[in-house]
């Protein structure tokens, strides 16, 4: 009998860095893979054309599930999403063709947490600008810092990230405000509304889930109750701050600086006319970018095509009540 198809859409830089070779050698041992040919993130028409005779597709984070796809592959029994971000996927489009769409679980909690604390010791300490200074062949002026103990972080949105790094930052020996209409947080950390945390941290994290309630929820009214000696760091997602307010409260020097890794640019990245300004810490969307965090998401989509040709519902499955075409995967 014929194997299942699967068509990986990781460049092969991409398949490197975010996918694997465990991951990609466990969905060999139960498929026939085929693989984006391109050194660049696949097209909508390229990837119809690709994965014409597949059964299933995983699908990198970049690459978007477009009705056409769904509409134009009659034999797609599944589409998987390599992260937990699943909005450039139309699911409602898969649904209507009877195609399960799956998700991964967030294996970078870790990770982005430690790129928090990091920016946050970057910002408080001036270590960019040191670097940069010596790097450049000059010797740089001495700046008092700031460390972290007895400083005040703010956590927008008590989820797994949040949850996580509460923790350290107390260890740390920082006060650790939480606002988040929907979960509560026990002592020693302090439950607050926004405009308390927002007027009395010295570091805001925004980690609110991205939907239409939480869009811009770093807006001008935001920034301008934030201190002149606080620093926005988002880690999270790009769609929780508006970036001309805050390029304008920068200007204004309503705070002292961002910490970016995510942004409106591409992939999430931070815009790159936010990126080259002096009071801004920004890295390209790397905060989960280690060993662990992305081997984590790889090897769940690998073991999610494994139980679907088994014939199991996987955890991760979005709309498994639409998914009419799993039973073409049982050969």
């Amino acid at each position: 009998m014929a194997r299942v198809r699967i068509f990986l859409t990781h460049s092969p830089d991409m398949l490197a860095n975010y996918y694997g070779g465990r991951a990609l050698g466990e969905v060999r041992a139960v498929a026939e893979v085929k693989l984006n040919p391109h050194d660049r993130v696949i097209t909508t028409p390229e990837l119809i054309a690709a994965a014409a005779d597949c059964d299933i597709i995983i699908s990198d984070r970049q690459t978007p599930g477009e009705a056409a796809v769904f509409d134009a592959l009659p034999g797609l029994a599944a589409f998987e999403r390599v992260a937990v971000d699943i909005r450039n996927i139309d699911v409602a489009a898969a649904s209507r063709n009877g195609v399960l769409v799956t998700r991964a679980s967030p294996g970078f909690v870790p990770a982005v947490a430690e790129w928090i604390l990091g920016a946050m010791v970057d910002a408080g300490r001036h270590t960019t600008d040191y670097a940069g200074a010596y790097r450049a062949g000059t010797v740089p002026a001495a700046r008092m810092g700031v460390q972290l103990e007895g400083r005040t972080i703010g956590i927008v949105g008590y989820g797994a990230i949040g949850a996580y790094l509460a923790p350290l930052a107390l260890a740390l020996g920082m006060r650790v405000l939480v606002h988040d209409p929907y979960k509560r947080a026990a002592a020693p950390l302090v439950q607050t509304d926004l405009d308390t945390l927002l007027g009395t941290s010295d570091f805001v994290v925004p980690l609110a889930v991205a939907d239409a309630e939480t869009e811009n929820l770093i807006g001008a009214t935001a920034l301008a109750r934030m201190k002149p000696t606080a620093w926005l760091v988002n880690a999270s997602r790009g769609n929780l701050v508006d970036e001309a307010a805050l390029e304008a409260a920068l200007d204004r020097k309503q705070i002292a600086g961002a910490a970016l890794d995510v942004g409106r640019a591409p992939d999430q990245m931070p815009s790159p006319h936010l990126a080259r300004r002096a009071d801004v810490i920004a890295t390209p969307h790397v905060a989960g970018l280690t060993p662990e965090a992305i081997e984590h998401q790889a090897l769940e989509t690998a073991r999610q095509a494994a139980a679907l040709i088994r014939g199991e519902i996987p955890p991760g499955a979005v709309n498994a009540d639409k998914a009419t075409r799993l039973e073409r995967l049982r050969r």
